[in-house]
This record gives structure tokens, sequence and C-alpha cells, in this order.
């Protein structure tokens, strides 16, 4: 007898990876470029040894809840915690999507939109993005009229592009959406414009909003693997009955609580990353490549001598590590660096104009 045969349409799928390598500097990832603060460290540890680990955590996650809804002013029925933003976006798609049903996404955007839908067996419908990478609003709009779909994507800020969309261009497509809007923030905090402000509860519009965002970037807690939605209550309990059970163990539930502690010392790290975004732009800006705008903590670009994997190999010699899209439909020969501390920073001007030389 042999195995039985995997389904038919994972075939075709290719995982969603990132190159691990052993750096000085890795700039690949979008993380955070400083580890969490000591005192919150600290503050888990201590704290560790008085987790019941012996019983099943908290199924609802019920304190960390209650603290994401008093971040954000919301009701604690309205938030819905995850292992990461992409198992919230599994629970999105599990429960929305499915065989007849459609997700849109507006391309080039994060991968994992598509990637996810195609794992839960719902069909993918495909816009395109303008030249500069932002929403052709027209293009949105037919799609969404042609396909019907049960759930819409929108990174903002864009991966891999970086650029926000704005708050006109989210409303437009809100109301042109016939179901969920997904709008994912995983870098919302480096932008300052955020989806939240058209969650009104009482208008259909509003109810058809999900905000989802992360712990990994600016709270520094990648290696935790920590996300959560806004949204309307039943979008909530649609996710909770597709959401395995015990699925958030007691030590995250823990250490995204006490994160909540350190809302000034997040906003100081993102000031950090903003300040170095802009000087990383201004010394792209001094060599021959293209860039884009970026409102997120990484930026978007194309060298104009080199050939873009070449490029990527010579930056590898000199053990910085920055993320090839090259291949990727829609930034064809383009490079994305993620914003590191001011030295790593340097190091990866250096040896980019070193490799353009």
């Amino acid at each position: 007898m042999s195995l039985p045969r995997v389904r038919e349409d994972l075939h075709a799928l290719d995982g969603y990876h990132s190159a691990q390598i052993d750096v000085e500097v890795r700039l690949n990832t979008n993380e955070s470029p400083l580890p969490p603060p000591p005192a919150w460290l600290e503050s888990f540890r201590s704290s560790l040894g008085g987790l019941e680990l012996n019983r099943y955590p908290d199924r609802r996650a019920t304190d960390l809840r209650r603290a994401l809804a008093d971040l954000h002013r919301v009701e604690v029925e309205r938030v819905f915690c995850a292992n990461g933003s992409n198992e919230i976006l599994q629970c999105l798609l599990l429960a929305y999507g499915g065989p007849g049903r459609n997700a849109a996404v507006f391309e080039p955007t994060y991968t994992l939109h598509r990637h996810i839908a195609r794992i839960t067996n719902t069909a993918v419908v495909a816009g395109q993005r303008l030249d500069d990478f932002r929403l052709d609003l027209g293009e949105v709009v037919a799609v969404l009229a042609e396909h019907d779909p049960a759930v819409t994507f929108l990174c903002s800020p864009n991966n891999p592009s970086g650029r926000s969309d704005t708050r006109i261009e989210m409303a437009t497509v809100l109301d042109a959406t016939p179901g969920l809007l997904v709008v994912d923030e995983a870098y919302g905090s480096f932008s300052g414009a955020s989806a939240l402000v058209l969650a009104d509860r009482d208008t259909a519009e509003g109810q058809r909003l999900v905000v989802v965002r992360t712990f990994s970037k600016t709270w520094a807690m990648a290696g935790l693997r920590l996300g959560y939605l806004i949204a309307d209550p039943e979008v909530v309990l649609a996710c909770e009955q597709v959401a395995l059970p015990y699925h958030l163990d007691a030590a995250k539930q823990l250490a995204g609580r006490l994160a909540l502690g350190f809302v000034d010392e997040m906003e100081r790290r993102v000031a950090l990353v903003t300040e170095e975004r802009g000087r990383i732009a201004a010394g792209l800006g001094r060599l021959p490549v293209e860039t884009w705008p970026s409102d997120a903590n990484f930026i978007l670009f194309r060298p104009r001598t080199v050939e873009a994997g070449e490029v990527w190999k010579r930056l590898l010699v000199r053990s910085v590590l920055v993320r090839d899209c090259s291949r990727w439909p829609g930034v064809e020969g383009c490079l994305r660096v993620t914003v590191g501390t001011p030295d790593e920073n340097d190091r990866f001007l250096r040896a980019l104009t070193e490799t353009l030389s």
C-alpha cells in the first residue's frame, strides 16, 4: 500500500520562504532591528513562572483581547488573536473562502494573500496596480463587479512596494467590495494612516471591514508569532469557529499582554526606523538605482547598472542580506531592503555603493 496522493491543486504551489543565511547584516525579512525592551523581557521571564503550564490556555485569550481593545478603543468582542497575522488570514479564508468563492488581490502585493487563498481552495482573482504601485481604482471597481469576491485584500503599507493606500482609496474600495475588505496593516505603525478610521459599526461598510495587525514588526516579537484583527463581532465569531482549540498558547498571550505596557518604547522605535528609512532613501538617491516612496520599514529599489540577482550575490559576499524580488511579477529587477540599525544601514549603503561601482 502507498501513501494517498496530495490534493491535486497543491502540486503547483511553492511554499512562502525567505532566505535564512548566516550573515552579519540581515535586512531581508522586515523584522525589527532591535530586540524587545529589556524591561519587557524581565517582566516576561518573571511572569512565566506563574503560568500553569499543565493546564490548557484561555481559549479566547480574554486578557490579551481586552488589552488590545483598550489600545484601539474598541469593544473586546471585535478583537481576535492568533499565531501571527498569517493565521488570522488563514482563519478568515477558512471562514469566508473555500470552493466556489473568490478572493481578490491587486498586484504586486503581499504574496501570502494569494498563497493562503489557494491553500484553502479559494479561487484568486487579480487586478493590477499602477506603475507607481498605487491602486488603479477603475481596475479595482471592475474586478470586484465582475468576480463578486467574498474576500478582498489590501496591504497598506503595501508589501513589497512600501506605499500606503489613502483614506479615500480605502473608502472607495470598501464601498465597492461585495464581501469582506481585509486591510493587512502589518506595517501600519510606520505609516500613520489606518483603515480603522473607516470601522464604523453603524454602517454596512464598516461591518465588512477587517483590519489585521501583527506583533512581529514594531513590537519586536517576530519570534513569538502573534497577530490580531479588529472586525465586526460576527467576523470574530466566524474566526473562532475555524480556529483549532487552544491555538494560542499561554506564554504567547502573556507576552502580548505585557508588550502593550510599552507603547511609548514602541513609538520611539518607530520614530527611529522612520528616521533611518529617510536616511537610506537619501543614500539610494545618490546611487544608480530606481526607488519608490515607502511608508513601511523597508524600501524597494531597482539597480540600473548591474542585474539585481548579481547585486544580491555581491551584497551577500559582503555579509549583507536583502530580499531578492527580481523575479516577482510586477517588481521584476527589484531588491528590497529592511531598515536596520544605523550601523547596519551604513553597512548596507557602503556595500551597495561598492557593488554598483
